[in-house]
């Protein structure tokens, strides 16, 4: 491969794929657009966990400590959760400064025009005539990578409305609120500038015409008694920045020679507070599949399985999530945007009770040595993509002896008779079994 393997995109998601990628031996470019706005986001510890997984040390620099977070739903208030309130400039910043260390090309530009061709792809950058060139093209550009005509499945038309405000500094701090029509979600940096978010339902017939939408927003904010702390002694700079919120699945994400990742991948809404985690959990998954696709062309389909099936799943536990979410909130039933959101995707449960009868040990791919190849896996009617190991310990076997357990036999005891396992260990196990709904004592 003379080319480098093109990476569109320098969030969390492509500069995940990125370094993973380099650590297998492939050259990478990354091409990074400056974004648009500025944004404010808040993190879990979960994503603090995985981006320090992935590898980046600038980035995690970035994130400033927990702050406090209030939560109003269904008419009540809670303050028990943190988050980090992170400035998305610093954060893209810091990935950057962690490819260029890694040794990974980054290209500063904004992507033109994609062409497809008999040996990959040619991406023309906006002022530069002549084209990038690469055998296998990674889309991490988020919610504006191009549809590409690609078979889509979206929930319910979200739009978010972002407006500044800014006042003397106060301590960063965050809040998610519900009305009516929708919910907000603000938050204030240490410099004095407030982040007041409105999402809507895009067909609500409240909405005005874009030229008064900066005035029914700030209508609406001064309104919401949660939103004070944020207003007061503050002023909206004018500015009011639309994006779309809609949870979008792109039903084909990987082909031959290409792949999409995070929210060009799956995009969830902003409300489950999953987006950069789910960025990087199918960003994890990308660079095993890449180097099956690519060294073994042979396993192709089996990895475009494999990680279709999971963008898929992680899309459908994500909006499931948000649905629950949705479904508290009780106070306007009959209002559109509620009534819509807490019923979508489905009605089938986030968690299933596992049903030892459905227990079964089958082959499914699972990422193996950096490529993605075939092993014997435990699926659940919970875990229907199946679990391959657990801290070192396949499952398969513990499975299969749970299968042979005897009459009136203990599960440690058949643990040490099939396995040979230590008492220790046939202790443990036994104990994770029961947890986990495989065995009825």
């Amino acid at each position: 491969m003379t080319d480098p393997i093109l990476v569109l995109g320098g969030g969390p998601a492509g500069g995940a794929v990125a370094l993973g990628l380099a650590k297998l031996g492939f050259t990478v470019a990354v091409v990074a657009t400056p974004r648009p706005f500025r944004a404010m986001e808040g993190v879990s510890e979960r994503v603090v966990e995985g981006l320090r997984n992935v590898g980046f040390r600038y980035a995690l620099e970035a994130l400033p400590s927990p702050t406090p977070r209030m939560a109003s739903w269904n008419g009540t208030a809670a303050t028990a959760n943190t988050e980090r309130l992170v400035d998305r400039e610093q954060l893209d910043a810091g990935i950057l400064q962690d490819l260029q260390a890694a040794g990974i090309c980054v290209i500063t530009g904004r992507v033109s025009k994609v062409e497809e061709h008999n040996h990959g792809f040619d991406v023309y950058l906006k002022g530069q005539s002549e084209p990038l060139t690469t055998p296998f093209l990674v889309e991490a550009r988020g919610r504006s990578a191009p549809s590409a005509s690609l078979p889509r499945k979206r929930g319910p038309e979200t739009v978010s409305l972002l407006q500044y405000w800014q006042g003397a500094p106060i301590a960063p701090c965050s809040a998610a609120a519900s009305f009516t029509e929708g919910w907000a979600w603000m938050a204030a940096g240490a410099d004095g500038t407030r982040y007041l978010q409105l999402t809507f339902d895009v067909a609500s017939k409240t909405l005005p015409e874009k030229s008064l939408l900066v005035a029914h927003c700030n209508q609406i904010l001064l309104s919401l008694p949660q939103a004070q702390h944020f207003t007061q002694d503050a002023e909206p700079t004018g500015e009011l920045h639309a994006r779309t919120s809609t949870p979008i699945l792109c039903e084909q994400a990987v082909g031959e020679r290409w792949i999409r990742v995070g929210d060009a991948a799956m995009a969830v809404d902003p409300l489950s507070g999953n987006g950069i985690f789910q960025s990087l959990s199918s960003a994890l998954q990308a660079p095993a599949v890449i180097n099956t696709l690519i060294n073994k062309p042979e396993n192709a389909a089996l990895a475009q399985q494999f990680y279709q099936q999971r963008v898929d799943h992680l899309f459908h536990r994500f909006a499931r999530i948000g649905r629950d979410f949705y479904a508290l909130e009780a106070q306007w039933p009959t209002q559109p945007f509620w009534q819509q959101r807490a019923c979508w995707p489905d009605t089938a449960p986030l968690h299933q009770i596992t049903d030892p009868s459905s227990i079964e040990v089958v082959m499914m791919p699972v990422v193996k040595g950096g490529f993605i190849e075939l092993a014997e896996v435990v699926t659940t009617n919970d875990q229907p993509l199946g679990i391959w190991h657990l801290n070192g310990q396949p499952l398969a076997p513990i499975a299969k002896a749970l299968a042979q357990r005897k009459s009136h036999e203990s599960s440690e005891a058949c643990f040490t008779r099939v396995l040979g396992m230590p008492a220790k260990a046939a202790a443990q196990w036994a104990l994770w079994a029961s947890q986990n709904g495989w065995v009825t004592e």
